[in-house]
């Protein structure tokens, strides 16, 4: 498989503080990799750069072929990247139709809208349930399934989580990551950034242990669970 996404030795900084050291690795079309670390690994910081929220001070991101470092985020949206943030941040006064219409934003996703909508609405029936409902008065999972159908609105090819279980009860974690394998066997390819270690590695094809802003460790999936200094520092086994 060719390589949609490749990071190559990315350097960022906030200040004097270097938030990610040489960062480098590869996302092949249809895969799922996940990102794992602890708190202040510099998880959040990666997709923010990749987004174009954040600008790197050194190295390449391409996507595709095409080297996207540096570009603001509506562009790299328009280029297929799609960002499922942390914290979902809906639009709270906004109902449920709305806040999915303003994910059809992209040009290529414009005249899909309607077949994408009811793609949507299969995907999560509750939303269709509510879709004339406040955004902000949906439990948590219901608008972590609300940022994922917004995502999908935009018909990325890659869709990049960001710590999608985050404040969520153990039985909507799993409908999540659920949901996030079933996308992947539909055909997009998945960045998956998580504290729980556990279950995203399960369902990853590989994936990289992001540590004080550096890569330390990579493999698939099952390599890294059985990895002991994985076991030892993230799974307490």
């Amino acid at each position: 498989m060719s390589a949609l996404l490749t990071v190559d030795k990315v350097d960022l900084f906030y200040g004097d503080a270097q938030a990610l050291d040489g960062v480098s690795l590869q996302i092949a079309t249809g895969e799922i990799v996940a990102i794992v670390g602890a708190n202040g690994a510099g998880k959040s910081s990666l997709i923010r750069t990749i987004h174009g929220i954040e600008k790197p001070a050194h190295g390449g991101i391409r996507f595709d072929g095409v080297d996207i470092a540096g570009w603001p985020s509506f562009r790299v949206c328009e280029a297929g990247i799609g960002h499922v943030a942390e914290g979902r941040q809906v639009f709270p006064n906004l109902s449920v139709l709305e806040n999915l219409e303003m994910g059809a934003t992209p040009r290529r996703a414009r005249a899909l809208e309607k077949q994408t909508l009811e793609r949507v609405f299969t995907l999560f029936p509750r939303l269709s349930e509510r879709r004339r409902q406040g955004a902000g008065t949906l439990s948590g999972g219901e608008q972590q399934m609300l940022a994922i159908g917004r995502c999908l609105m935009g018909q990325p090819r890659l869709i990049m989580f960001d710590e999608p279980s985050l404040g969520l009860a153990p039985t909507i974690v799993q409908e999540v990551f659920r949901i996030v394998r079933r996308l992947n066997e539909e055909g997009l390819t998945i960045l998956l950034v998580e504290q729980n270690v556990m279950a995203s590695l399960k369902i990853a094809h590989r994936g990289y242990v992001l540590e004080n802003g550096r890569i330390e460790l990579s493999g698939t999936g099952s390599e890294l669970l059985d990895d002991d200094r994985v076991r030892q520092a993230y799974l307490g086994l």
